[in-house]
């Protein structure tokens, strides 16, 4: 996925500007790329938020209002990565509803068992971000943009 340096932590970073270059865009798994695919981390992080449900309202429905002025330019790669904070956040948030303090391993690394409820404040949030992440996921223009780009990049 673009050209990578490494950055002073040590991480990759994409020197990559998506929006100029939407072909060297790769989609990825999951929320793959969703702190390093400029510019739309600048535009989207920023909204992205999901401490409770009023507040994980607030943000899905900012990144939404993002995700459908992507759809109407036709930039993939920012409705891709709309998609991608909109499922971060419900993953997010469900680990905090599930996992007191959202840790979900001991420090030995052992899978610590999930609460029903641990944060029921959280699991609303997540229930917020899943209702948005779904009407992308849904989209026929997403669909369509998807699979037009996996065409031009050979991605399947």
């Amino acid at each position: 996925m673009g050209d990578r340096s490494t950055n002073s932590d040590g991480g990759p970073e994409y020197e990559t500007d998506f929006r100029a270059n939407p072909a060297e865009y790769d989609i990825g798994r999951g929320e793959e790329g969703v702190f390093k695919v400029e510019p739309y981390k600048s535009e989207l992080l920023p909204l992205w938020s999901y401490k409770d449900e009023d507040a994980a309202e607030e943000s899905a429905e900012a990144i939404y209002d993002q995700y459908e002025q992507y759809r109407a330019t036709d930039e993939f790669p920012g409705m891709d990565m709309a998609r991608k904070y909109l499922q971060m956040g419900y993953t997010r948030a469900m680990r905090y509803a599930k996992y007191s303090g959202g840790q979900k391993y001991d420090e030995d690394g052992t899978e610590r068992d999930p609460e029903q409820w641990a944060d029921p404040d959280k699991r609303e949030a997540a229930l917020v971000f899943e209702s948005y992440w779904e009407r992308v996921r849904e989209d026929d223009a997403y669909q369509r943009a998807k699979e037009r780009h996996r065409e031009h990049t050979g991605e399947s």
